[in-house]
């Protein structure tokens, strides 16, 4: 692991530093992450694959937001199947000055495990030893990256000893982050009635990089005939969309100070 990631870690740390919203904050910008892309097409089910159902629910999510939202600016990491490095996923939102980060995903299993189903949101955290291959198959994709040792400054997403650096920095953005995801999976639960696999804190590398607080919620398994069906049907997608919108809606009246 060269020393450069450690220094950039550390600084990075100590420059994050979250402030109370100050009087009159209001929440103006959200970034809409949908999975994967391209030729990264994430978890692949019986006849559908990760990276075009989180795209249809993102797209879903923003044409609600600005219908409902006007006032809120809508940013997108993708609009189309195209290939976004996860690097560019989180500048996007830092350079943007976002409020917010929703990154959209589908989960899955590998055969054996095909009856399990539910939704779960993850917030950047150091994961536990059990729940590294999740965190490792989420930041799978940067191997897919030109020069990607170079330009995550030697991260290994193979290598579980490589979460020990990321989880020097400190999250400035955990409680928030992990309030938000709460709200999006109560929505789920009381709207839609999911079953609920709770929040979770892994080491995903996109949410380790982005400066406000950031989510990603996992819509349903991909490798569940039932849910597969689901997450591709209008009527759950636009399910998700609405329970997600919920949530913001929540998540922007608590947070705003009057």
């Amino acid at each position: 692991m060269k020393i450069k990631l450690l220094i950039t870690i550390l600084l990075f740390s100590l420059l994050i530093v979250e402030k109370a919203p100050a009087q009159g904050y209001k929440i103006k910008t959200i970034v809409i992450d949908p999975g994967h892309g391209g030729r990264k097409p994430g978890a692949s089910g019986s006849f559908s694959k990760e990276k075009d159902v989180s795209l249809k629910v993102a797209l879903k999510l923003g044409a609600l937001l600005k219908e409902q939202m006007p006032d809120v600016k809508i940013i997108f990491t993708r609009k189309t199947d195209i290939d976004v490095d996860l690097y560019r996923r989180a500048e996007i939102a830092n350079e943007a000055n976002a409020d917010l980060f929703i990154s959209v995903h589908c989960n899955s299993m590998p055969p054996g495990n095909k009856h399990i189903k539910g939704v779960e949101t993850l917030v950047a955290g150091s994961h536990r030893l059990k729940e590294q291959d999740a965190a490792i198959r989420e930041n799978a994709d940067i191997k897919l990256e030109k020069n990607y040792k170079s330009k995550y400054d030697g991260y290994d997403p193979s290598n579980p000893s490589s979460f020990i650096l990321l989880s020097l920095l400190k999250n400035a953005f955990r409680d928030k982050s992990i309030n938000f995801a709460k709200l999006i999976q109560n929505s789920y639960i009381k709207r839609d009635e999911r079953l609920s696999r709770g929040v979770k804190e892994q080491g995903v590398l996109v949410l380790q990089r982005c400066g406000m607080p950031a989510v990603l919620t996992e819509v349903g398994f991909i490798s569940n005939t039932e849910e597969e069906k689901y997450i591709n049907s209008q009527n759950g997608q636009n399910e998700i969309a609405n329970s997600i919108l919920e949530a913001i809606k929540t998540y922007k009246k608590n947070i705003e100070v009057k």
